[in-house]
Parts: structure tokens; sequence; C-alpha cells
């Protein structure tokens, strides 16, 4: 049965026996496989997927590492050899421990990147104005064979992506989507974020913004726990599908009719859909930001 016990940082922490943890660990590895048994298929045959490609390629956490299970701060497991092999764990009298000390040496500045933006999206007002146009805007002025996904054919032609990015607007305030518009596109924008100013920008109505609560999971981990990082994962993968069916590319080969934010009711469905990933994505950043906050505080009393 779950117990607690004094921490040696940080306070008192939850201690899982044997029995407790691999059964946790056995439910979230079934989980995963579940949810990745189409993704991996694909990759196995070599079948290009414009949402699950761009998981696994931009992001830097692999399938494999989904799977693993780890508690996160503040709970230890007992009868844990095997962790001991394991990257920013030690084990003493047969319990595993997040080796905080160690995971603060190698990734401190991470932490503190993460609860600066993590924090600062947490208390601005979301947005919902944008209506896509960022991944318009990355295809401005470009033939098909000159975009990312030179196998996904667009929709309209580039005078007439011209056009419909003109007409409505760019308003992208993610450092991470301006900088890989086009030349042409860059100057229509309405604002110019930079990454000194990522703070300021970055707001939770940004389907990026919320797409990266994954990235933070995947570089906080072991921190945080699997079952979170893997709950980003799932909320990246739904915001994807939108971020691509509201695009200027054809995916109807993949099953995914477009949103289309050219027309005034497409853009009332993105924003829609805009505002449910804001609700979802709260409650995940706010569990990060307790991470953060933690071994922030943790840091603090070992140096005092």
């Amino acid at each position: 049965m779950a117990g607690q016990a004094d921490a040696a940082e940080g306070g008192p922490v939850t201690v899982l026996s044997g029995s407790e943890w691999r059964e946790s660990a056995a439910e979230h590895a079934e989980r995963v496989d579940t949810e990745l048994a189409d993704i991996l298929a694909r990759r196995d045959s070599g079948t290009a997927h414009p949402v699950d490609d761009f998981l696994f390629h931009y992001y830097s956490v692999r399938p494999a590492q989904l799977r693993v299970w780890h508690p996160g701060m503040g709970v230890d497991l007992m009868d844990a050899p095997e962790y001991a092999d394991r990257r920013f764990y030690r084990v003493r009298e047969n319990r595993a421990v997040l080796d905080v000390p160690a995971f603060l040496a190698q990734r401190g500045p991470t932490v503190d990147t993460a609860h600066t933006l993590l924090t600062a999206a947490l208390g601005q007002t979301p947005r919902f104005g944008c209506f896509g146009m960022h991944e318009w805007a990355m295809v401005l002025g470009l033939a098909q064979e000159q975009t990312r996904h030179p196998y996904l054919p667009l929709r309209f032609p580039p005078e007439e992506v011209s056009r419909i990015v003109e007409e409505v607007g760019c308003r992208c305030s993610h450092i991470d989507a301006f900088r890989f518009f086009t030349p042409a596109a860059k100057p229509l924008n309405l604002v110019q974020p930079t990454r000194e100013r990522q703070a300021e920008f970055d707001q939770p109505g940004c389907l990026h913004v919320n797409m990266d609560l994954y990235k933070w999971a995947g570089k906080l981990s072991p921190a945080v726990s699997s079952e979170l990082l893997f709950d980003t994962f799932v909320l990246a993968r739904d915001i994807r599908v939108v971020d691509m069916q509201a695009s200027a590319y054809d995916l109807t080969e993949w099953g995914l009719d477009p949103v289309r934010v050219e027309t005034p009711e497409g853009r009332a469905e993105y924003a829609d859909v805009q505002k449910g990933f804001a609700e979802r994505a709260q409650p995940l950043r706010r569990e990060l930001v307790a991470v953060t906050q933690e071994l922030i505080t943790i840091r603090q009393l070992v140096r005092s």
C-alpha cells in the first residue's frame, strides 16, 4: 500500500510498493501500445503521415520513451533495483528515488526556461483570432515541390494562397511557427515574435503553444510522470490534426477533411476548436508548472 516518507530533497513523498508501481507501469504501457499501434505500423512500413511524422521528427521523444514508466516528482518506488540503470535515479536499500540534484545539474537551465514560458502563458488571456494562417504563411509563394511537405498537394495554386493570406491576415505570435514563414510572408504578419520576447508573446489560445506542452514534458522527464507526458502527447497529436486540416495542404487522402479557414464559416469552426484545446491544455500546463516550481524550490533549499 502507498505510504508517506520524508524525501531527502523537497519534503514528504509517496512510496509505492513493488506490486503497486508495476501495476501502474503495466497500465501505462498498455495505454501507449493501444494509442501508438497505427503509428508504429506506419513507421515499420515506411508510410509517410502528415500528423504522426511531425510529432516524432520535430519533438525529441521517441515512441519507446513514451512507453517507459516514470512516477514523477514526489513518488519513490520500493523493490525497484532495475531503476538503478535508469538516468536520474538512484537506488538505496532497494528503493528507487529521483536524483533531483543530478537532474538539476543537467537540466537546470531547461527547468528555468520551461518555468518562465509555462508560467507566462498560464497568466495570459487566450486569443483565438489567428485562424491557422501560420501554415499558409509557410507555403506563401512556393510551388508544391518547394514546401516542407512536398508529398502533400496544395488545395490552391500559389496565387490563390497569396490572395487568401492577404485577405484573412496573419496574426501569428509563436516564434517557432513564425520562423518557418517564407520571406514573402514575414512582413505580412501583424507582430514580429522573437525568441527573446517569447514569454511576452506565448498565449494559451495558440495551437503551437499548447502543442509545446509535450515538448516541455519530454524535456522535464523523468521529473514529470509518464502519464502526464503521454497526456501532453495525445493533446499535441489532436492539435496537429487540426493544424494540418486548417492548412493549405490537401489531406483528404489521409482521411482528413479541410477546415476551410478561407471562409467565414471555417474560421468560426477553427476558433471553436481552438477554445476547446485551450481548455484541455490549461490543467496540463498547471501540472507542469507545479513540477518546475518544485524543482526550483528544491534547488533554492539546497543552496541556502
